[in-house]
């Protein structure tokens, strides 16, 4: 009889979904929070959409200081995300370990 539950890479993967949430969610919840793998993915998710928030923040600011200059950059900056998002939630499928700039180390000393 299989054990139940979730494997590691759909959880690995899952961990990325509603960024934030599924990340803490991941965290928590047992055996998954005991998993080094899931761990440095829900990790990855939680500081990779923080920083989304940042710099969401970020351009409101500079868009209403620059009388909203910026609004032609934000749509090709939050379509980034959305790719980066992407394959985050792909490679983490793949059983693939995709170690994000600047997050990525953060996210393993944390796993």
């Amino acid at each position: 009889m299989a054990p139940a539950g979730l494997t590691d890479n759909v959880a690995s993967a899952l961990c990325y979904a509603l960024g934030l949430v599924t990340g803490i969610l991941f965290l928590v919840l047992a055996p998954y929070n005991q998993n080094r793998k899931i761990r440095f993915h829900a990790f990855q998710s939680i500081f990779m959409h923080a920083a989304v928030i940042v710099v969401w923040i970020a351009m409101l600011l500079v868009s209403a200081i620059s009388g909203g200059m910026l609004l032609f950059v934000m749509p090709l900056i939050w379509l980034g995300f959305f790719v980066l998002w992407l394959v985050l939630i792909i490679k983490a499928y793949q059983d693939q370990k995709l170690v994000l700039p600047i997050i990525g180390p953060l996210a393993e000393k944390q796993a």
